[in-house]
């Protein structure tokens, strides 16, 4: 019975100190202004964007409104730089909409060379497994962020830097009371198998 619970205990440590990390999925949001622009613009447009990455899947969904320096001419995440510092473009948003409000939804494969800029790619290593490692870890450090380009702004009229959501409180305790009621019913399948065999 020992040995079970210790290795219901043991799988309860790795559940919850590798599991996470085991994966570099995660969901960024960021909300765009041109206070957020380096250096900052007087726009009084605003955006929001939700960044969800799923495996090798780059998921982009934004939304913007009130650009005053005339429809948008391209939109991108940037990479790698912390708020208040500019960094190239990392991830074009191809199709984005010449508009002055509107809504951008795409999908983009990060083992793609074309999924990234050629100056980022070479920047990064040269192959798109590179890039996607690079781009990686800035999501996650809060290092990479995306902005909206127009004529009147070419340098960016709003950006949002792109932070990683975390999960509430509530599903942490939920996990947390899940995985331990497995590890009490472990140790009941532990005690009975021992008084199976005690009593044969």
């Amino acid at each position: 019975m020992r040995k079970n619970i210790a290795l219901a205990t043991g799988l309860l440590a790795v559940a919850l100190f590798a599991a996470p990390r085991a994966k570099a999925d995660g969901i960024f949001t960021g909300t765009l202004s041109g206070t957020g622009e380096v250096p900052p613009t007087v726009s009084t447009a605003t955006g929001f964007i939700t960044v969800t990455v799923a495996g090798s899947l780059l998921n982009v969904t934004e939304s913007f409104t009130g650009l005053v320096g005339g429809p948008a001419e391209a939109a991108h995440i940037h990479c790698c730089a912390p708020a208040g510092v500019n960094a190239p473009v990392a991830v074009p948003f191809p199709g984005f909409p010449a508009a002055t409000s509107g809504t951008y939804s795409n999908t983009f494969d990060l083992t793609l060379n074309s999924t990234y800029t050629s100056t980022f790619l070479t920047a990064s290593g040269g192959t798109a497994a590179d890039a996607q490692s690079v781009l990686l870890t800035a999501l996650f450090a809060g290092d990479a962020y995306v902005n909206i380009h127009d004529a009147v702004y070419p340098g960016g009229e709003i950006r949002g830097q792109l932070m990683q959501r975390t999960p509430e409180p509530g599903t942490i305790s939920l996990l947390l009371s899940g995985l331990f009621a497995l590890v009490l019913l472990a140790g009941r399948i532990g005690l009975r198998r021992e008084r199976l065999a005690n009593e044969a």
